[in-house]
């Protein structure tokens, strides 16, 4: 598996694995730091402009991250994907938070075990509800510095 940075060609792929429209993920890759996990058997230097999706393929993409930081906090704003990926890229925000001695703050809904069970495993600690989201409830999970 292979993580790096989103690209505004990986639009199509993120919108098809967020089940959002492609618009709303390509102003996510400009606004936000995104980072995406792909099939390690991708070759990153082969041509995807031929693609239907005018980019990057949602069959090489496992997953992908969002996240920002503000008032010492690193909030992740998105992650979906495999298990194992959504692990590997919930580690891309706890890595920048350590080198700046932030927390790190994720919502999961309870749906959404594998986001869950890779908090758990990086150490994040449950910090109480989180807001609801379209009617469903979130768990805050926290990771202090």
């Amino acid at each position: 598996m292979n993580v790096r940075d989103a690209l505004e060609a990986d639009a199509d792929a993120l919108a098809s694995i967020a089940d959002s429209p492609t618009d709303v993920m390509r102003n996510l890759v400009h606004d936000r730091t995104v980072r995406v996990a792909e099939d390690g058997t991708h070759d990153p230097n082969a041509d995807v402009a031929g693609s239907q999706y005018n980019g990057s393929d949602p069959e090489d993409l496992l997953g992908f991250i969002s996240f920002d930081a503000r008032a010492n906090t690193v909030h992740v704003t998105q992650l979906d994907g495999t298990e194992e990926a959504c692990e590997r890229l919930l580690a891309e925000p706890v890595r920048f938070a350590e080198r700046e001695s932030m927390a790190v703050e994720v919502l999961v809904s309870p749906e959404t075990e594998s986001i869950e069970d890779a908090a758990e495993s990086l150490g994040f600690e449950r910090h109480g509800r989180g807001p609801r989201f379209e009617g469903s409830p979130t768990v805050r999970f926290r990771l202090e510095p």
